[in-house]
């Protein structure tokens, strides 16, 4: 398969839902959309090979896209990533969101929650995520997905719903400057097209009963992450003829050997 980015696109499975303001009204190329019935696998676990149908792979902004696949680039746009504590506190330590003095914890991963409480936060966030946006797209990647869209749910009341929708617009403006198509991670209710997404990452959606709401929004652009064998069966059962959804192990290691429907 050639790479997607060079390819006279004839079939588009985002046809309708790219924004108003997205690349081709800031005079770059549009994002590509990914090939059509095409699988996916999640791989922020560590790289693996998968065969030809896995047309999708989502991976790591510190790994390598794969050659001629759909390549989506995960950056935790929200919070700080476990091993990258130093980074933060050495660089942007003022960007991280605090409670007397001491960061906000997501205590089921052990991130840190990013402030986006004002215009001036959220824009030097965005220059940030900008920048590894773009690196993204210089070594190939043709998507993104900014993670832990929720993050405010978790922060105890410091920040709100208001505050990252603002944020969202900002990262998705700067993805598509890159030419990247930028995926919506969580928050199933929000229809994140009006603040710019393309496409929706939804992981264990059967699980908490969320795939409606992530099609409903985007369509057939939606990728299913599930990590149970009953919820994979439910998604596959309802959804396995419109998008791609995968079985993968919760610690998206690369030995595990993924399930498709």
């Amino acid at each position: 398969m050639e790479r997607l980015s060079g390819l006279v696109l004839l079939l588009t499975l985002f046809a309708g839902l790219l924004s108003p303001s997205s690349s081709a009204a800031l005079g770059v190329p549009a994002p590509a959309p990914w090939p059509a019935g095409a699988d996916v696998d999640y791989q922020l676990g560590g790289s693996a090979s998968r065969p030809g149908h896995v047309g999708v792979i989502a991976r790591d902004r510190t790994a390598r896209p794969v050659e001629g696949r759909y390549n989506v680039c995960y950056v935790n746009g929200f919070q700080t990533q476990p091993n990258e504590k130093r980074l933060w506190r050495t660089q942007y330590w003022d960007l991280v969101l605090k409670r007397a003095g001491r960061p906000v914890v997501d205590e089921a991963w052990g991130e840190w929650l990013l402030d986006i409480r004002t215009p001036a936060k959220r824009a030097a966030l965005a220059e940030v995520m900008g920048r590894w946006a773009g690196g993204c797209a210089r070594r190939g990647f043709d998507a993104v997905e900014f993670d832990n869209l929720d993050a405010y749910t978790r922060s105890g009341g410091l920040l709100t719903r208001r505050q990252t929708l603002a944020y969202s617009r900002l990262l998705t403006a700067a993805a598509h400057r890159a030419g990247l198509a930028v995926g919506q991670k969580n928050l199933a209710d929000l229809d994140g097209r009006r603040v710019g997404f393309d496409f929706a990452v939804a992981e264990s959606c059967a699980r908490w009963d969320e795939c409606d709401d992530y099609v409903d929004h985007f369509g057939a652009a939606v990728l299913m992450i599930e990590y149970s064998a009953a919820d994979f069966r439910s998604a596959c059962s309802q959804y396995g003829s419109l998008v791609p959804v995968v079985l993968r192990d919760r610690a998206l290691s690369p030995d595990y050997r993924p399930r498709y429907c």
